[in-house]
C-alpha cells in the first residue's frame, strides 16, 4: 500500500496496483542482489582467519598501549608546532589563490563564461580530486621530505574546497543591490567593494575557518609520507613497535582536533 495525504492533511492508504507492486518488488530484489554481489566482491581475498583472530590482536595492541608514555611529550612540541603550521599556512596560501578563481568561476564576475569560466573550474574539480596524502606524496618526491611539502599539500588541496564554496556564495548573492550602485556610476571595482563583497563576507570567513578545521585533521596525517608533524612522529613510533608513543600521540592528535572544533565554534559564533 502507499500513503497519500489529502489537501486538508489528512493521511490515508491506496491499494497498489499489480504492476505498481511488480515494479516494488522488482526494485528491493535489485538493491539486494547488489549488495550481495559487492559483498562478494570486497570480501574474495579476505583471509577470515585473522578476521577472527582480530579481536584478541587488537586487545593485545591496546593493552601495550597502556599507560602512554608520557616522558615522550617533551620530544613532540616541535612536531605539533609544525602541524598547527602547516594547516594554517596552507589555508592561508589556499584562500589567497582560491579567492580570485572564484570570481572568475562565477557566472556573474567572471569575464568569460564560454573560455575562463570551464578553465577555473576544471582547475578547482583538479583540486579537490586529489587528496592531500596524494599531494603529499608527489611533493616529498618532488622537493624532499620536510614542513614545506605539507603546507604546499594542504594548500592545493584546499583550494578547490575554498573555490567551490566561495564561488556559489558569490552567484547567490542579491544582484539588485549590485545594480543598484553601478546605476550610480560606481567603478567596478566600487562595485566589488560595495556591492559583492559585503554580501559574501560572512561565507568567505565561515569558509576559511571551517577550513582550517579541516586541515588541522588532514596535516596530523601528512608526516605518514614524510610532509612534517606529529605525523612524522605517528610514523616513526609505529616502525619501532612504540605504542606507549603511539598512545600518547594519538592523544596529543585528539586533544588538537578538539581544540579546533572549539575555536572553529568560537570565531563562527563571532561572525555570524
Amino acid at each position: 500500500m502507499a500513503v497519500l495525504q489529502g489537501e486538508d492533511g489528512a493521511r490515508g492508504w491506496r491499494l497498489l496496483t499489480m504492476e505498481q507492486r511488480r515494479w516494488r518488488w522488482f526494485g528491493w530484489f535489485a538493491l539486494v542482489a547488489v549488495t550481495v554481489l559487492s559483498w562478494r566482491v570486497m570480501t574474495q581475498d579476505t583471509i577470515w582467519a585473522f578476521i577472527s583472530d582480530a579481536p584478541r590482536q587488537a586487545q593485545d595492541i591496546f593493552g601495550r598501549m597502556l599507560p602512554p608514555r608520557w616522558s615522550y611529550m617533551d620530544r613532540l612540541w616541535q612536531p605539533l608546532w609544525d602541524t598547527i603550521n602547516i594547516a594554517t599556512l596552507g589555508t592561508l596560501i589556499a584562500i589567497v589563490i582560491a579567492t580570485p578563481l572564484a570570481f572568475l568561476a562565477a557566472r556573474n564576475t567572471t569575464p568569460s563564461v564560454l573560455f575562463v569560466r570551464p578553465v577555473v573550474l576544471f582547475i578547482i574539480v583538479a583540486s579537490r580530486s586529489i587528496n592531500a596524502l596524494i599531494w603529499g606524496l608527489l611533493l616529498v618526491a618532488v622537493l624532499g621530505p620536510g614542513v614545506l611539502a605539507g603546507i604546499i599539500a594542504i594548500a592545493l588541496r584546499s583550494i578547490g574546497f575554498i573555490g567551490k564554496l566561495l564561488y556559489e556564495a558569490i552567484e547567490e548573492i542579491d544582484e539588485t543591490q549590485v545594480e543598484a550602485i553601478r546605476a550610480t556610476g560606481a567603478h567596478p571595482a566600487q562595485v566589488m567593494s560595495y556591492g559583492i563583497w559585503p554580501q559574501i563576507l560572512p561565507a568567505f570567513a565561515t569558509i576559511g575557518v571551517f577550513r582550517w578545521d579541516i586541515n588541522i585533521r588532514e596535516s596530523t596525517v601528512l608526516g605518514l609520507v614524510g610532509a612534517g608533524g606529529l605525523g612524522l612522529a605517528l610514523e616513526s613510533s609505529l616502525n619501532t613497535l612504540a605504542w606507549p608513543q603511539v598512545s600518547l600521540i594519538l592523544l596529543i592528535i585528539l586533544g588538537t582536533v578538539v581544540l579546533s572544533e572549539w575555536l572553529t565554534a568560537r570565531v563562527r559564533k563571532a561572525i555570524i
